[in-house]
């Protein structure tokens, strides 16, 4: 009888263990059903893809993915699409055959257009205010927008540059309805852009995509997504908060790589020692990063440590390696006006009386990209030196610099004319004309800064 009792409890223990592995069955069937149901979405026949936000980033992002997906273009700048339905593109960064062979595209400033579309990708700036705090009004404005049209099973994809954090809690809360949550009815992701305007060797296709999801589901996805336009092919973050960390640093870093150089060149000034000659030098190591000593600006390496320092204070801890090397970057300027009035004075030359021409306007060379340039900085320190000055750029739109910084570039300089000549930003177009075309506008007794170097050392007056 004793026998009989352990067999049954035998069997008993078998029939539950049956029943949870059925069960259990049952539940994965539901979810890979539900899996499959919402991926779906990802298809070339049927998916849509909306990309926010047609500047440096979402417009080339847009016409990669329109070689395969249907993409809309969207940007609440009429004038912007307009130009880029007629294929033509300011910025320099998307070609008439890039346009040609992006078959699936559109570009549109009707928000009525992207109503039905499945995944939405964020692309718009995120700058800062003059306090140097994060500006996030477009990040903010192009969430209630998707807020407002986002349907069930959707995927919202962010590439603006954020603070660790900021995704999960600025953007996610205001995605979120009611009865409309995360993982639930949509899904969310980062994915940092690693645009670099005008450079014409690393696009898009050729750099490393880092995506992140806010599941495993999500991250597949994204992962599949972009694995299906970027070349180098796809790293896979952790969580968002590494992704957007990862984003924020790598142009931290650079700054204060720069930073570095710069305070180097300010020493080596002083010792009357050639900065680019002592780099030339240490560069025959091999474990020597070269950076170079210039003017820091732009939409990344002047704005995006800010925004980790930001979320570092309000978590509790001031930064001061990272501030220090935007501080000093951000003097440059004035350490720059103040080597030409030296100069100046040298020549037994009254300031107040010498006129200036700048070489340069953009915030780096090959590119017609004024945002965030520290030309305008380097000018109104002249100014204040009461110095006349002329800024001179052929890559640069005059009405665009006269309506964002209330100055009047000119068209043409006039030869033998100014006291001091700065070549700020080397373009190719200055470069390859030798160092005779920027002495061309020097008068006799002229002073010529070659700021970045690009020409020998016997060839300028100074460099930084």
């Amino acid at each position: 009888m004793q026998n009989f009792q352990g067999i049954f409890k035998n069997f008993d223990h078998i029939f539950s263990q049956k029943v949870i592995l059925i069960t259990s069955f049952i539940i994965s069937l539901y979810n890979a059903k539900e899996q499959v149901i919402h991926m779906s979405i990802l298809n070339f026949q049927s998916t849509k893809i909306a990309v926010i936000g047609m500047g440096y980033v979402g417009l080339p992002l847009a016409v990669a993915l329109g070689e395969k997906w249907r993409t809309v273009g969207f940007d609440i700048n009429g004038r912007r699409i307009k130009d880029l339905n007629s294929n033509i593109d300011s910025t320099g960064e998307v070609s008439e055959l890039d346009f040609n062979n992006s078959k699936l595209v559109q570009f549109t400033d009707d928000a009525k257009d992207i109503l039905d579309s499945n995944i939405y990708i964020v692309t718009v700036p995120t700058p800062i205010t003059k306090n140097n705090l994060p500006n996030l009004n477009a990040i903010k404005s192009a969430t209630k927008l998707i807020s407002s049209i986002i349907s069930d099973g959707d995927v919202v994809i962010y590439e603006s540059t954020v603070y660790p954090g900021l995704t999960e809690e600025i953007c996610i809360p205001i995605l979120e309805k009611e009865n409309f949550k995360l993982n639930k009815n949509f899904f969310c992701g980062y994915s940092p852009e690693r645009i670099n305007p005008g450079d014409k060797t690393h696009k898009l296709k050729d750099i490393v995509k880092v995506v992140s999801g806010s599941n495993e589901y999500a991250l597949d996805l994204i992962d599949r997504l972009y694995s299906s336009i970027i070349d180098a092919g796809v790293y896979r973050a952790q969580s968002i908060k590494v992704a957007e960390a990862a984003k924020v640093i790598e142009n931290t870093q650079r700054d204060l790589n720069i930073a570095l150089i710069n305070e180097l060149s300010i020493i080596f000034n002083k010792l009357d020692i050639d900065t680019q000659s002592v780099l030339d030098a240490a560069s025959t190591k091999w474990n020597f990063n070269r950076f170079n000593p210039g003017l820091v600006g732009g939409h990344c390496i002047g704005v995006d440590p800010y925004y980790l320092t930001y979320k570092s204070k309000k978590a509790g801890y001031t930064p001061k390696i990272i501030l220090g090397g935007r501080k000093l970057n951000n003097e440059m300027p004035a350490y720059v006006a103040d080597q030409l009035i030296e100069s100046l004075v040298e020549q037994k030359k009254d300031p107040r009386h010498c006129k200036v021409l700048i070489m340069g306007f953009t915030f780096k060379e090959n590119c017609p990209d004024i945002r965030n340039t520290k030309v305008i900085n380097l000018h109104e320190e002249l100014l204040k030196r009461k110095l006349g000055v002329d800024i001179f750029d052929p890559n640069v739109n005059i009405s665009e610099a006269k309506n964002q910084y209330g100055i009047s570039l000119i068209a043409e300089p006039q030869k033998n004319c100014y006291h001091g000549v700065i070549l700020a930003v080397p373009h190719d177009d200055f470069i390859n004309q030798g160092p005779g075309y920027s002495q061309s506008f020097c008068r006799n007794d002229g002073i010529f800064f070659d700021l970045k170097g690009r020409f020998k050392i016997e060839e300028s007056d100074f460099r930084l």
